[in-house]
């Protein structure tokens, strides 16, 4: 056997990108945060870059949505496990987050915290909540699905 052989599993495994857990940025909070509760001008290629910064690739894309794991995500104190932003098929641009917690509790949370209501859309069983800017409360299964939807904005006329 060569002695080269560690030598060259070294330099191999050198080149080779090293997938490391990231931590939660500081600004997910803020930034997430707001942009949810349509506090924020919505740009869905900027979005896509943070959250490409902060999780690492999309680990699907679907329902025009590039989809990100947030393992650690944290919104109003609820646990935060997945976060979309759209893609460009879509007339609208949104940003989306699934929450490990009913509507009821999440509507309680953000209102508790952020101080922003979301008032039932109307007496089903499973209602929409929408607040003022226009930030949704969904059902989602058993969890819920914040987001914030706008048109898109038209191009500069030239």
């Amino acid at each position: 056997m060569s002695t080269r052989l560690p030598h060259t599993v070294l330099a191999v495994s050198l080149c080779l990108p090293v997938m490391q857990a990231q931590a939660l940025p500081s600004t997910f909070g803020p930034v997430i945060g707001s942009a949810l509760l349509c506090r924020s001008h919505l740009d869905n290629a900027w979005f896509y870059s943070y959250l490409t910064l902060a999780f690492g690739p999309a680990y699907k894309h679907e329902g025009g949505a590039y989809w990100f794991r947030s393992p650690d995500g944290s919104l109003w104190g609820t646990p935060v496990s997945e976060v979309m932003v759209s893609d460009d098929t879509s007339p609208l641009v949104f940003v989306g987050a699934v929450a490990e917690s009913t509507p009821d509790k999440l509507e309680q949370a953000i209102r508790s915290v952020a101080g922003v209501r979301h008032l039932a859309a109307d007496a089903s069983r499973f209602p929409l909540r929408v607040s003022n800017p226009g930030s949704t409360i969904a059902y989602f299964d058993t969890k819920s699905k914040i987001y914030c939807a706008r048109y898109k904005p038209l191009p500069p006329v030239r």
